[in-house]
């Protein structure tokens, strides 16, 4: 049917007959009724009609499938060399599916080995050129430069081979409005350029697995100084109770044994309960608690000291029981379990108001509120 008279018909059928996006599918609906009305349906549903309306919808989808797009692989297989992991990876670098491959070389060349069996298993279609310098890349110069012509749904080309020469075509195939690839080995990695935008993307064979970028690796590497660090902070802790409960089993004294009267830390019996100061009394033995007012305030103390001393630092929950540790010479989990204040030290301080605890990795930052 002729563009005129469809536009005639258009005019003449209703606003509301008319599809608003899917011109095609109208214009199929719009000859259908035409000639519904115009002939009679013993025509209609005659053999030749019904193969007139097959080839319409066949012609339709045919259009579909070249506004889907595909890609497209060229190997140098005398150049580079691709093993299945390579290959899906590039296929995940571009937007359209990859569904052509084809690889030259000349087969009969010892050098390719069974290559032509392994790529023909895996979909690719082989192209033999003779033998000669620079034959392979000729001939993919050659054939990639009019691919359009025999896959004309493609829409990226992946141009593999590390070959200089194959600029020329990159170039070519940019002219014809193609996104271009350029995959190039570079010692044990691959190096894939977006010819269209100037992006870069690595591929390391030796892990098959993509290399990220400069920015990423510092990421990494800091992320794991960082669990590290957690680490050995967990296990120098875990070390610390050991030798404590070692002592208390054993009866081991760790302070300094000589018979010079010793300086401990008490708590003043001042009014102010966050201002308490711990006064230096000369005394046998080293400070006791005897109860958990005497020992908020002896952790308030420590607290108050460290933040006046450095502002910045993070105090945690196994430092401060260190801090306690040189006071009292007992571990806070023994003055917590003798005190009756419960199971354990960290225990205690997450049931009590005055302290505040944060999760830092596998350590607890304290923190407590210290007036003037």
């Amino acid at each position: 049917m002729a563009v005129t008279t469809e536009v005639s018909l258009v005019k003449n059928l209703p606003e509301e007959k008319i599809p608003e996006k899917n011109f095609n599918s109208f214009s199929f609906k719009l000859a259908e009724e035409v000639l519904q009305n115009i002939i009679s349906s013993d025509c209609l549903e005659s053999a030749a009609f019904t193969k007139l309306f097959l080839e319409i919808q066949q012609s339709n989808k045919i259009k579909s499938k070249l506004e889907t797009g595909i890609s497209l692989l060229l190997l140098d297989a005398e150049n580079l060399k691709l093993d299945i992991n390579s290959e899906l990876f590039l296929a995940s670098v571009c937007k359209y599916p990859l569904q052509v491959k084809i690889a030259f070389a000349n087969w009969r060349n010892p050098s390719t080995g069974k290559q032509d069996i392994e790529l023909y298993n895996r979909g690719y279609q082989l192209v033999h050129v003779p033998e000669g310098k620079n034959s392979a890349d000729a001939k993919m110069i050659a054939f990639g430069a009019c691919v359009l012509r025999y896959y004309p749904t493609v829409k990226e080309i992946l141009v593999c081979s590390s070959d200089g020469i194959l600029i020329h075509l990159c170039n070519e195939l940019q002219n014809q409005g193609l996104i271009v690839y350029w995959v190039r080995r570079q010692g044990q990695s691959l190096h894939i350029e977006n010819r269209n935008t100037g992006k870069l993307t690595h591929y390391s064979l030796a892990v098959a697995t993509e290399v990220s970028s400069f920015e990423k690796v510092v990421d990494t590497i800091q992320d794991l100084i960082k669990t590290e660090q957690e680490s050995i902070n967990a296990r120098l802790d875990s070390l610390v109770d050991v030798a404590t409960l070692f002592q208390e089993k054993c009866n081991i004294n760790i302070q300094n044994n000589s018979n010079q009267p010793k300086k401990e830390k008490v708590i003043s019996a001042s009014d102010n309960f966050f201002t308490e100061s711990i006064q230096e009394v000369k005394k046998e033995d080293s400070a006791k608690v005897y109860n958990g007012k005497m020992l908020d305030k002896l952790l308030l103390k420590i607290i108050q000291d460290i933040q006046i001393k450095s502002p910045k630092t993070k105090l945690s929950v196994s430092q401060l029981g260190t801090e306690i540790r040189k006071i009292t010479g007992e571990s806070p989990n023994s003055i917590i379990q003798e005190l009756n204040l419960g199971s354990s030290f960290l225990k205690y301080l997450k049931s009590s108001p005055t302290f505040t605890l944060k999760a830092s990795g596998k350590e607890y930052e304290i923190t407590a509120l210290l007036r003037e």
